[in-house]
């Protein structure tokens, strides 16, 4: 709760261990590579979070498109208290020192979503659903932090229309990709 104050610091964390009556220098023994593990640590809390909120989710009765939609709306609802620190996160992940982890954040929600929702492939569709997730979830939670209406409704809307847009890109793109296979293992 002080990162909207103080910033992804170190300097926040230590201070929050000290208020809570522990050693300063437990921050740098968890996260030796200082607010870019924090971040990441966030980002898996958040997925983890995420998951369990799942959990008790009968995915075999909801379509693959409403198992997606349903993880990336409990994701931001999880993440709807820390608002504020989501952008700064989102902010510092932006420079480019940091690009690098924020992709790697994302691109693990996408994995860890297709997971849940199902996903066992292991050929490039592994790669090109989790690679479009992405996308949609950068969209869609950029999108979020500049939604006010207190409910998330038009975040939502957007992530519906990402999805739609994200379905189209698939199935024109597995039209295109089976000729290439075949044409690919005439080569291997």
């Amino acid at each position: 709760k002080d990162v909207p104050f103080d910033g992804w610091a170190l300097t926040t964390f230590e201070n929050a261990t000290s208020k809570l009556g522990l050693d300063r220098d437990m921050v740098m023994a968890l996260f030796p590579r200082g607010e870019r593990d924090i971040m990441d640590y966030f980002g898996e809390w958040a997925d983890a979070k995420m998951l369990d909120a799942l959990k008790d989710v009968h995915i075999e009765d909801l379509k693959v498109r409403a198992r997606i939609r349903m993880a990336v709306e409990k994701r931001i609802e999880i993440l709807t208290p820390y608002k504020e620190a989501v952008n700064l996160c989102f902010k510092k992940l932006l420079m480019p020192q940091n690009a690098r982890l924020g992709a790697k954040m994302t691109w693990r929600t996408a994995d860890v979503i297709w997971n849940w929702a199902g996903d066992d492939a292991t050929d490039y569709n592994k790669y090109t659903k989790r690679g479009l997730l992405s996308g949609v979830i950068g969209t869609t939670m950029t999108y979020w932090l500049q939604d006010n209406s207190g409910d998330n409704t038009k975040t939502y809307e957007f992530l519906n229309a990402r999805i739609e847009n994200v379905l189209l890109i698939g199935q024109n793109a597995s039209k295109i990709m089976k000729p290439l296979e075949s044409v690919w293992k005439n080569f291997i």
